[in-house]
């Protein structure tokens, strides 16, 4: 059996009626660039979230950049990061003008670690930027605390956690903004790059929307130094159509998740732990092994297809080099990058599927 790591084919099936129509919708229009599909998609999106204001923005980390400048965020800051994620929340902070530093995860959860900020909180920090990785919230709690006591903004990076709930509130509702990106693997992904910030401030609204829009507030006026970052018509209308689907389609990724959490039982395989506050969204399934190589060998002959997420730690990236971190000085972000793996998860796995999964992982042997 052929399982690859992920496939959009079930979702795309099912949806492609209303994908059609909603790129003959747009078409007809001849209207592309801020219109209606993008005003009704950060309506829903913003509802759905539980927010006041939403702005669609061009992807991920155009989410992200725009959310620091916005809070006036620039040279000489400092931003603290988890020191476990994709590269794009370090870039962000970077793009910005400001310096990320790095705070080590939990090993269980994979997520920033609340009992590690304070320490690396110095004279220059001006926000916290959690990461709810995988599609597990963060144990916001402590962090928004930490925040409160030393008056830091809190910018949640939801890129991989949309629908993901926190005692029982949705990501992105803690900070003072939150970024989430519609890349087409996502839960709620687009059909090509995409992105949204979310806030319950007008006034953070209005400037990341002309921060955005080349800086300006209407046509020729330009109040910024801004970025050409806006949410085209096409890629709000497929987004639209996927929403309405979301909390369906994450409780079968639930589910999923569910089978693989009861029934692998390989002592040579860590799983994941979720806290108790939080809602899993799924997004990856990220196992551990410190086998890797030899798993993914043995999964792969069987045709079963992973990915790594992420193999080379952002301080040992070389771009990042100038930062001078020297390997070994975040060893457990250096610890999930060499032994991290992420087994197959997507809307549509059959039970056929998830059970040959299932197996492959469990007759893996470190013997011989």
């Amino acid at each position: 059996m052929k399982i690859p790591f992920v496939s959009f084919v079930p979702m795309e099936k099912e949806l492609n009626r209303e994908f059609r129509a909603a790129f003959e919708r747009v078409f007809g229009r001849s209207w592309y660039i801020e219109g209606v599909e993008d005003k009704n998609f950060e309506r829903s999106f913003a509802e759905y979230c539980h927010s006041k204001y939403c702005v669609g923005v061009g992807n991920g980390l155009d989410a992200l950049v725009l959310a620091l400048k916005a809070l006036n965020i620039r040279n000489n800051d400092e931003v603290i990061v988890p020191s476990n994620t994709y590269i794009a929340t370090a870039l962000a902070v970077t793009y910005a003008g400001a310096a990320p530093v790095f705070v080590e995860p939990d090993i269980r959860t994979y997520n920033i670690d609340p009992t590690k900020i304070e320490e690396k909180i110095t004279a220059k920090t001006r926000a916290i930027m959690p990461v709810h990785l995988y599609g597990q919230a963060c144990d916001m709690d402590p962090i928004m605390d930490i925040a409160r006591r030393h008056n830091l903004y809190v910018i949640e990076d939801c890129a991989q956690a949309h629908g993901a709930k926190y005692k029982g509130r949705n990501v992105g509702l803690f900070g003072s903004v939150a970024g989430f990106s519609f890349y087409p693997g996502k839960n709620l992904g687009a059909l090509g790059d995409a992105g949204a910030v979310i806030t319950d401030s007008e006034e953070l609204a209005g400037i990341i929307r002309a921060l955005g829009n080349y800086g300006s507030d209407y046509k020729y006026h330009h109040i910024y130094q801004g970025h050409n970052s806006r949410l085209d018509e096409l890629q709000a209308a497929f987004l639209s159509v996927k929403l309405p689907h979301l909390d369906r389609m994450n409780r079968e990724r639930d589910r999923i998740a569910r089978r693989y959490l009861s029934e692998i039982n390989n002592p040579n395989v860590i799983l994941p732990y979720i806290i108790p506050e939080a809602e899993h969204v799924w997004h990856i399934f990220a196992v551990r092994c410190r086998q890797r190589t030899q798993l993914e060998n043995h999964l792969s002959e069987n045709g079963v297809g992973t990915n790594k997420h992420y193999p080379i730690p952002i301080h040992m990236q070389k771009c990042y080099k100038n930062l001078g971190i020297p390997q070994g000085a975040l060893p457990i972000a250096e610890e999930i990058s060499a032994t991290e793996l992420s087994l197959p998860l997507y809307y549509g796995m059959s039970d056929e599927e998830i059970t040959y999964v299932v197996k492959v992982v469990n007759d893996f042997s470190t013997r011989g």
